[in-house]
C-alpha cells in the first residue's frame, strides 16, 4: 500500500516521500494494457485483436511510467489535500530517474517532493508606529496662483509685434558663437522657447520693444540665474552644472512672439470651471477653489502617511522564508524560469513583495475586509463617468448598467477593480490604528516624500 511521509530538510522547508508498492500500481498496468489491445490500430491485426504480449513490448514501458506517476501523484495531493500544509507556491518534485522504472522487475518506488511553508508572524503593532501627518496649509497666495493659471491656461493666445510683458512668449533661436557675434563653426543652434520673466531683470528691459527677426549677443551665465540657468542648459543639450558652457555666448534671434489674453474671472468662467454650483461672486469662486485645492492636498498627505504605514509594517514585522526554496523555485517553478544567478539577484524585491503579500492577506483576513458586489459595481460605475469626463452625455446614463453587467464577466476588470478596492480598505484600516503627530509643510516639501503607490 502507498505510503505518505514528511521531514523538515530547513528552515521552513520540508520533504514530502510518496512510496508506492507493486500491488499500488501494477494491476492498474495490465488493465491498461488489455484495453489498449482491445482499442489500437495495427497493420496485420483486426481491431481488438492485437496481443497483449506485443502491446507491453511496443508501449509497455511508457504505459508502466505513466501509471506509477499518476499514483504517486494522486496520493502526493490527496496528502495534500488532507492535511493542508500552509505552503507557498507549488511544490517542487525532487529529481527522479523514470529511466530506472523497470517493468520486467516491479518493486517499490520512492519520488520526493520539496515544499516551503509560510511563516507564522505578528504584525508590527499599529499603535506604536511613530509616523507623522504631513499637512499643507493653503493659503491665499496659493489660491491666487492657481486662479492665474486657469485663467492663462483659458485664454486666448495673441502675436503682437513687439516684446512688452513679462509674460510674452518668445520662440528664439540660439546661435552659439563668439563675443562679437560671430557664429561658431561646429557649435549648438536650436530653437526654444522662453518666457522674458525667466530672464534678469536687466535682460527683460533689454528685450522690451524688440520684434521679430531682431538679434541680441549674449553670455548664458549673465541672463538666466538659479534654476533657470540650469534649465535653459539642459534644454540647450548641455549639464545642469557645466560651468563651462553656461560662460559660452549665443546671438538670439527672435523667431515668433506670443501672449496669452486672460480669461475674465467672470460667472461664465465660474461656471465653466464648476458646472451646476452656481457661483455668482469672485469671493464664493476663490472660496470653492479653496476647498477644492485642500482636498487634493489633504489626499496627497493621506497618500504619504500610507506610505508610512507600508514601509513601517514591512520593515518592522519580523519574518522568516524558506529562502533557498523559493530561490529554487524562481528558477525552476515559477512561470518565467531563472537562472542561479537572476533568482539570486531578484530575490531581495521579490521576499519583500511577498512579504506585503502576507501581511496584508493577514490584515485583510483577521479585520475581516471585504469588498461587496455592489461596491464593485459603483466603482466600474464611478470610473466610467471619470473617463466621460466632461463630455456630453443628455443626461441619458441608463447604458451604465448593462455596461457594468458586461465589465462584471470580465475576470481581469473585476480583479483589477477588486484589488483597488481592497487595498483602500487596507489602507483606511490602517490608518483608523495609527496616531500621527501631525506636521504642517509646504506643497514642493510634499511633493518631495515618497507616496504610496502599492
Amino acid at each position: 500500500m502507498a505510503t505518505v511521509a514528511r521531514e523538515n530538510i530547513g528552515l521552513l522547508n520540508d520533504k514530502i516521500i510518496v512510496k508506492v508498492s507493486k500491488e499500488d500500481y501494477f494491476p492498474t498496468f495490465e488493465k491498461k494494457l488489455k484495453e489498449y489491445s482491445k482499442t489500437v490500430n495495427m497493420p496485420g491485426f483486426r481491431k481488438g485483436m492485437v496481443p497483449v504480449g506485443m502491446i507491453k513490448k511496443m508501449h509497455g514501458p511508457s504505459i508502466y511510467t505513466e501509471e506509477i506517476l499518476k499514483i504517486v501523484e494522486k496520493e502526493f495531493y490527496t496528502y495534500l489535500d488532507t492535511e493542508r500544509p500552509d505552503i507557498f507556491a507549488q511544490p517542487l518534485a525532487l529529481d527522479a530517474d523514470i529511466r530506472k522504472l523497470d517493468l520486467n522487475n516491479p518493486v517499490e518506488y520512492e519520488f520526493g517532493f520539496e515544499i516551503g511553508l509560510k511563516p507564522t508572524f505578528e504584525i508590527a503593532p499599529l499603535d506604536k508606529a511613530g509616523l507623522t501627518f504631513n499637512k499643507v496649509k493653503v493659503t491665499d497666495e496659493m489660491v491666487e496662483e492657481e486662479v492665474s493659471r486657469m485663467l492663462i491656461k483659458g485664454g486666448k493666445m495673441t502675436e503682437p509685434e513687439t516684446i512688452a510683458t513679462e509674460e510674452d512668449v518668445l520662440n528664439i533661436l540660439f546661435t552659439e558663437c563668439d563675443e562679437s557675434g560671430v557664429a561658431v563653426e561646429g557649435g549648438v543652434v536650436k530653437e526654444n522657447s522662453l518666457i522674458v520673466k525667466y530672464c534678469t531683470p536687466a535682460l527683460q528691459e533689454h528685450l522690451k520693444g524688440k520684434k521679430i527677426n531682431d538679434t541680441i549677443v549674449l553670455q548664458l551665465s549673465e541672463t538666466f540665474e538659479g534654476d533657470k540657468l540650469e534649465m535653459m542648459l539642459q534644454d540647450l543639450g548641455f549639464e545642469k552644472d557645466d560651468q563651462v558652457a553656461a560662460n559660452k555666448y549665443f546671438q538670439l534671434t527672435i523667431v515668433k512672439i506670443g501672449l496669452v489674453e486672460k480669461r475674465e474671472l467672470d460667472e461664465t468662467f465660474f461656471g465653466e470651471v464648476f458646472p451646476g454650483a452656481a457661483i455668482a461672486t469672485e469671493a464664493k469662486f476663490k472660496q470653492k477653489l479653496k476647498e477644492e485645492i485642500e482636498q487634493y492636498w489633504e489626499g496627497q498627505s493621506r497618500n504619504q502617511l500610507h506610505d508610512q504605514i507600508y514601509h513601517y509594517m514591512l520593515d518592522k514585522t519580523e519574518m522568516d522564508f524558506p529562502a533557498e526554496f523559493l530561490k529554487r523555485w524562481l528558477q525552476t517553478g515559477s512561470e518565467e524560469r531563472k537562472t542561479a544567478e537572476q533568482a539570486e539577484e531578484e530575490f531581495p524585491v521579490f521576499s519583500s513583495q511577498l512579504k506585503w503579500t502576507l501581511i496584508s492577506d493577514k490584515l485583510i483576513k483577521e479585520n475581516n475586509l471585504k469588498v461587496t458586489q455592489e461596491e464593485l459595481r459603483a466603482s466600474m460605475s464611478s470610473e466610467i463617468m471619470r473617463y466621460m469626463g466632461g463630455m456630453n452625455s443628455g443626461g441619458d446614463i441608463s447604458w451604465i448598467d448593462s455596461y457594468i453587467d458586461r465589465m462584471m464577466k470580465d475576470n481581469k476588470q473585476v480583479d483589477a477593480s477588486y484589488r483597488r478596492l481592497i487595498t483602500d480598505k487596507l489602507f483606511t484600516f490602517a490608518e483608523s490604528q495609527v496616531k500621527p503627530a501631525e506636521k504642517e509643510v509646504t506643497g514642493e516639501e510634499l511633493a518631495g516624500m515618497k507616496q504610496h503607490h502599492h
